[in-house]
C-alpha cells in the first residue's frame, strides 16, 4: 500500500510539474510584450505554442507509451521539459523562446501516461481516488504556475531555470520509484496523423489570433480557416484508414465517453480563458504585480488541491458525471461574476474561490468519467483523448482570449468562458 502511495505521489508531482509550464507564462505575457516589442496577439504564441505542442504530443506519446513502456516515455517527456525550460531561460528572442515552449509542451502527455501506470499498481477500489488526485494536480499545476511566476518577480529567465530544476528532480524521482511491466504494444506511431493534427491546429489558431489584425473576412484569415477545415477532414479520413491511428476517431464519439470528451474541451477552454483574463485585468485595471496576480489565484490553487483529496469519497457517493456537471456550474458562476464585476480585489478573490472549487471538482472527476465505461485495455486511449481535447480547448482559449480581449474587452472574455463552462455542465449531465 505504501509503495503504491509513493508511486501515485511521484507521478502526481510529475504531472503537476508538467502542468506548471502551461500557465507559468500567463502573467509574463505583458512583460514579454514590452521586452520583445511585440503585440499581445503575437506574444500570446509563447502560451499557445506550448499548448499546441501538448495537443499533438498527447496522442503521439501515449501511443509510444503503449509500444515502448509508459515509464520510459514519461522519462523522455520529462527530459524534453528539462531541455525546453533551459532553452527558454537562455532565449533572447521570441522565436527561440517559442521553440523552447514547444519542447516544454511535450510534457502534456504525463497525465494519460501516469493514469496507465497507476492502473497497473493501484487496487480497483482505490483507483478512482488515485485518478482523481492525478487529474486534480492539473489544476494545482495550473494555479501553481501563476504563483511561481509571481514569487520569482516575473523574470522569465529565473522562472524557466526553476522549471528546469523541478523537471530534473521529477525525472530522478520517476526513474527511482516508478516501475512497470514490460510493454507489449505493437505497430508503429502515426507520424502522418501527428503532422496533420499539428497543421490544422496551427491554421485554426493562427487565424483566430491574427483575424482581428488582418480582418476576419480578409483572404489570409479565410484561407487559414479553410485550410484548417480541409486538413482536419483529411486527418479524419486518414485516421479511419490507419491500423494504429494517432487518435482513435471512434473513441472521440464513443457513447460512454463523448460527454467527458466535450466537457473536458469546454472546461479546459473556460479555465484558460478565465485565468489569462484575470491576469490581464489584475495587471491592467488594478495595477497588480506578477506576484499579486498569483496571490489573487491562490484560492483557486489551494481549493483544487483540497478537492482532489476529497475526490475519492465524493465519487463513492455521486457519479462522476454529476460531479463534473456541478464543478462546471461553479466555473460558470465564477466567470459570470467577473463578467459583471471585477473592479476590486474582493471580486477576484471571490471568483477565484468558486473557480478553484469548480475546476478541482470537474478535473478530479473527468478522469474517472473518461475511462469508467471503456474496457481496461482502452484506458490509456480514453485518457489520452480526454487529455488531448482538454489541451486543445486550452489552446483555443489562449488564441480566442487574446483576440476577444483586444477587441471586446475583459467582460466579453469572461462571458465567453461562462458560456463554455455552462455547456460543459450540460454535456457532463448528459454523459
Amino acid at each position: 500500500m505504501y509503495r503504491n502511495s509513493w508511486v501515485v505521489g511521484v507521478l502526481a508531482f510529475a504531472v503537476a510539474v508538467g502542468t506548471l509550464q502551461m500557465t507559468v507564462v500567463v502573467p509574463l505575457l505583458p512583460g514579454l510584450g514590452q521586452q520583445l516589442h511585440a503585440p499581445s496577439t503575437t506574444v500570446s504564441w509563447t502560451l499557445t505554442a506550448g499548448l499546441l505542442s501538448g495537443a499533438v504530443s498527447i496522442p503521439l506519446l501515449s501511443r509510444l507509451g503503449d509500444m515502448y513502456g509508459r515509464r520510459t516515455v514519461s522519462l523522455v517527456a520529462l527530459g524534453l521539459l528539462v531541455a525546453g525550460s533551459a532553452l527558454g531561460a537562455l532565449a533572447g528572442t521570441l522565436p527561440l523562446l517559442i521553440i523552447g515552449r514547444v519542447l516544454q509542451g511535450t510534457a502534456a502527455p504525463l497525465l494519460p501516461l501516469a493514469m496507465g501506470l497507476v492502473r497497473q499498481v493501484v487496487p480497483g477500489n482505490r483507483l478512482p481516488s488515485a485518478i482523481g488526485v492525478l487529474s486534480a494536480t492539473i489544476g494545482v499545476g495550473s494555479g501553481g504556475g501563476m504563483i511561481l511566476a509571481g514569487l520569482l518577480d516575473g523574470n522569465h529567465r529565473t522562472v524557466f531555470w526553476t522549471l528546469t530544476g523541478l523537471a530534473a528532480l521529477s525525472f530522478v524521482l520517476v526513474a527511482a520509484v516508478v516501475r512497470e511491466a514490460p510493454a507489449r504494444g505493437s505497430g508503429r506511431p502515426d507520424l502522418i496523423g501527428a503532422a496533420l493534427v499539428a497543421v490544422w491546429l496551427v491554421c485554426l489558431l493562427l487565424a483566430i489570433t491574427k483575424g482581428g489584425a488582418w480582418g476576419w473576412t480578409s483572404p489570409p484569415t479565410l484561407g487559414l480557416f479553410a485550410a484548417a477545415v480541409v486538413v482536419a477532414v483529411v486527418w479524419v479520413v486518414t485516421a479511419r484508414r490507419t491500423a494504429s491511428p494517432l487518435i482513435e476517431i471512434p473513441m472521440l464519439l464513443h457513447r460512454g465517453t463523448v460527454g467527458a470528451t466535450v466537457a473536458s474541451f469546454l472546461l479546459g477552454f473556460a479555465l484558460f480563458a478565465a485565468i489569462t483574463t484575470v491576469s490581464a485585468v489584475a495587471q491592467g485595471a488594478l495595477g497588480a504585480s506578477v506576484l499579486q496576480v498569483g496571490i489573487y489565484l491562490l484560492p483557486t490553487t489551494v481549493l483544487m488541491l483540497v478537492v482532489s483529496v476529497l475526490a475519492g469519497p465524493l465519487m463513492r457517493r455521486f457519479t462522476a458525471s454529476t460531479l463534473v456537471a456541478g464543478g462546471s456550474a461553479l466555473v460558470t458562476a465564477a466567470a459570470l461574476w467577473l463578467a459583471v464585476s471585477r473592479s476590486s480585489s474582493a471580486d477576484l478573490y471571490g471568483a477565484a474561490t468558486l473557480l478553484g472549487l469548480g475546476i478541482g471538482l470537474g478535473y478530479a472527476a473527468l478522469g474517472t468519467m473518461a475511462v469508467e465505461h471503456v474496457e481496461p485495455a482502452k484506458t490509456a486511449a480514453a485518457g489520452g483523448v480526454n487529455a488531448l481535447v482538454r489541451v486543445v480547448g486550452s489552446s483555443v482559449a489562449g488564441a480566442v482570449g487574446a483576440a476577444v480581449l483586444s477587441s471586446g474587452g475583459a467582460g466579453w472574455t469572461f462571458g465567453v468562458a461562462a458560456g463554455a463552462a455552462l455547456l460543459a455542465a450540460f454535456f457532463a449531465y448528459l454523459g
